[in-house]
């Protein structure tokens, strides 16, 4: 590697920050998002808080569907520049239907967010996400949400992490009140209170008055027992609180912890700036080669996500890449791991949740856009120089089935298409009944909300009605060694096969309890809660 490129991939990779939110439906995932755009200078108002009085929306929510109901249900990519740094932001779903889409958007995060809303503490969806965080070493960030409304005590908050997700905690900054009462919070980093007040209902910046620690003024500013209440709880971290350790926080064994309200915008720019000394850079990622390191002078990356119609006026279909390794130029061909094909990446794009700009250049941890004609498939690797593979990104169990029917046969070309794109971004899984004769998709879905979108956007953007007939099953299970292990085993009761998008055999029960007595007649019949992933892809025609 010549001397100027091995500096400018080292430059590149020391200024890039890259992370996902993660959080449980309401506790105020794409408000905080909002917020980091606002302090990052890539808005100048944010649209969530204004949305039910104006009409305007969330920038990170853009799908039709989501500005009608007022959440997320797709994940987008949020890249913007914040004194010197190069962030982008994985916005993911909250909602428990989409976690699927979430799993995959981990695969591509060096850092992940947790929000909480301070007045719940962990809730379901949270748990489940941390989880997929921990299986992959993230560092974990928490961000305690919605101090200006009435909560429980941010010790007892703390100990619910440590107790719960087994997480040592290190609060970065302290509130100083709360609900009513919140005045703001002190900054440890800096031994500084930072008194906010609210401003056009948080939609611009908070105006931050800043006191230093030992500063007389203190006792005017704040009531008496908030001042001997905040003094208590200062003097109870330090003396029984830990120290902070940054490779415990790297290893995802620390969580920094940061109060603030995101609708009120207070503390929302001291996270932004404890994070971006906190947070990993990119780092290596496993291939079936070794460990990449991002400086490795050949490009490489892979693919997270796919979606289709972005802009409804040309239909198009978008990949979302992560860059890995090397640096990425706008016409350069690569090589496509799972075909064996050369693909030249024209027409590359910066990906601001649906507004798209072309880019020339890009790095490791950036998330580039690439139009996508059918070309790749999540999870897919390209590269240039030596033969790589990345780790693919698993499908999860599905927990609801439904037939999806076309009720009109003038439009088979429309709904088929439909059903392709759809599967391809991985919207929904998509399997088929073992009977030839029956040849309607059966849709398979963790949550009903899934459902609901894709007939919407069959609708919306193709123009093709449909009806589901819902199967009733709720659990599904991918048959280890295929068709053949299938075959040795006979005749099954209880159980209904069907095919994959890659025509793997996948058996279906109606409970948990079918499913273990199948398991107890059968003991050599190896069954998987996780799809096998396949040389990177996770779905076929």
């Amino acid at each position: 590697m010549s001397t100027e490129l091995e500096t400018e991939l080292q430059t590149a990779v020391e200024r890039r920050r890259n992370f996902a939110i993660i959080s449980h439906p309401d506790a105020g995932k794409t408000t905080l998002t909002e917020k980091l755009l606002l302090y990052g200078g890539a808005i100048h108002e944010a649209g969530a808080v204004k949305a039910r009085r104006a009409q305007r929306h969330a920038t990170s929510d853009w799908m039709a569907m989501e500005q009608q109901r007022g959440i997320s249900i797709t994940s987008t990519v949020l890249q913007f520049e914040y004194q010197n740094y190069q962030i982008n932001l994985l916005d993911t779903p909250g909602h428990q239907d989409f976690s699927e889409d979430t799993y995959r958007t981990l695969a591509a995060a060096d850092n992940a967010v947790m929000l909480e809303d301070a007045a719940k503490g962990l809730e379901p969806q949270t748990r489940k996400l941390f989880e997929v965080c921990r299986m992959r070493g993230l560092p974990i960030f928490t961000f305690f949400n919605k101090l200006d409304r009435p909560g429980r005590e941010p010790l007892e908050l703390l100990d619910e992490i440590e107790k719960e997700l087994g997480l040592q905690t290190y609060p970065v900054n302290w509130p100083i009140g709360m609900g009513d009462r919140f005045k703001g919070v002190y900054d440890r980093r800096q031994r500084q209170i930072h008194l906010f007040e609210r401003s056009g209902h948080g939609s611009r910046e908070a105006i931050d008055t800043v006191v230093e620690l030992g500063d007389p003024r203190i006792e005017e500013l704040l009531e008496k027992d908030l001042y001997y209440q905040f003094k208590d709880d200062l003097e109870l971290l330090e003396e029984l609180g830990a120290e902070l350790d940054l490779n415990l926080v790297r290893t995802g064994k620390m969580t920094p912890v940061f109060f603030g309200s995101a609708m009120s915008n207070f503390g929302v720019e001291l996270f932004l700036d404890a994070f971006l000394d906190y947070a990993l850079k990119p780092g290596n990622h496993k291939s079936n080669v070794g460990e990449m390191p991002p400086t490795y002078p050949e490009f490489s990356g892979f693919v997270f996500k796919l979606q289709a119609n972005m802009d409804p006026k040309h239909r198009d279909r978008v990949a979302f890449i992560r860059v890995c390794t090397g640096k990425f130029e706008k016409d350069m061909t690569v090589n496509h791991a799972r075909t064996g094909k050369v693909v030249r990446l024209s027409r590359p794009q910066k990906l601001f949740a649906q507004d798209r700009e072309s880019i020339e250049v890009a790095y490791p941890g950036d998330v580039i856009g690439l139009n996508n004609p059918g070309v790749f498939a999540i999870g897919d690797t390209i590269y240039n120089g030596q033969k790589l593979e990345y780790e693919g990104i698993p499908c999860f169990s599905p927990e609801l089935f439904a037939y999806l029917r076309n009720p009109n046969p003038s439009k088979f070309k429309q709904f088929r298409k439909g059903v392709s794109e759809l599967q391809e971004e991985g919207a929904v899984q998509i399997m088929y009944s073992a009977d030839e004769a029956k040849r309607d998709p059966i849709l398979a879905a963790v949550g009903q909300l899934q459902f609901e979108v894709v007939q919407f956007r069959m609708q919306n953007e193709y123009n093709v009605e449909s009806t589901l007939e819902l199967l009733p099953f709720t659990v599904a299970r991918w048959v280890d060694g295929g068709w053949e292990a299938l075959q040795k085993v006979g005749r099954l009761f209880n159980t209904v096969t069907v095919k994959d998008g890659w025509g793997r055999p996948v058996l279906l029960f109606r409970n948990e309890w079918n499913c273990q007595q199948v398991e107890g007649d059968h003991p050599e019949l190896k069954l998987n809660v996780i799809a096998p992933v396949v040389s990177g892809l996770e779905i076929s025609k």
